[in-house]
């Protein structure tokens, strides 16, 4: 590309892009409650899951991977060098974690970086994903997964695609930041696991 405007272009609307929060969207088109007003208050398919059950959860998780995929797309046709891919896939991360239209209050990135790394890495989003899930299985516990698979993806990287080791490392050290208080909660053995929160009646009067 001999011009900056394109480059710049697909940045923002991949941070646009990645401002929609899928758990927001989701819940209010079914009705449900908005997940940022409840359990973890996190905008995400793990809080989604506990509050909503498995449906709306799912929803949430294809809707929060699937909307970095136009936009990287457009990249990839436009032929971008690895590095300018990953700052638009960056740029959707940053937009899911720090969204413009919903006061900032965003997501883990999770997801999203899952939709990233398919357009980008394709193997190592299978492998951090299979991870996720074994470990999600083993601890239910979001969390652990997330931080294993966040780990795990540059070491896949270095093996799978090695060219995109570096913007994956990015995308992990965002993945990281996102989660240092669920890692304080871990620490304090405080954190939610992933069973759907029981819903207490009211007593009988």
């Amino acid at each position: 590309m001999s011009s900056p405007l394109p480059m710049t272009a697909l940045v923002l609307a991949g941070y646009l892009s990645g401002s929609l929060l899928g758990a927001v969207w989701v819940c209010r088109a079914l009705g449900r409650r908005d997940p940022r007003h409840a359990g973890s208050r996190n905008p995400g398919f793990s809080n989604v899951l506990r509050l909503h059950g498995v449906v709306p959860a799912a929803l949430t998780l294809g809707v929060d991977a699937a909307k970095a995929m136009p936009v990287l797309w457009v990249a990839q046709r436009e032929a971008l060098p690895i590095w300018a891919q990953g700052a638009v896939g960056l740029s959707v991360l940053v937009g899911h974690s720090y969204p413009l239209w919903h006061r900032g209050r965003g997501g883990k990135a999770v997801a999203s970086a899952f939709g990233v790394l398919l357009m980008i890495a394709t193997p190592v989003a299978w492998v951090c994903a299979l991870c996720w899930a074994l470990l999600a299985w083993r601890s239910r516990t979001a969390a652990v997964a997330s931080l294993a698979a966040a780990l795990l993806a540059p070491l896949a990287s270095y093996w799978l695609a090695r060219e995109a080791t570096l913007v994956v490392s990015v995308f992990s050290a965002l993945v990281l930041v996102r989660h240092a208080w669920n890692i304080r909660r871990l620490g304090q053995g405080g954190e939610p696991g992933l069973k759907r929160e029981e819903r207490i009646k009211p007593p009988e009067k």
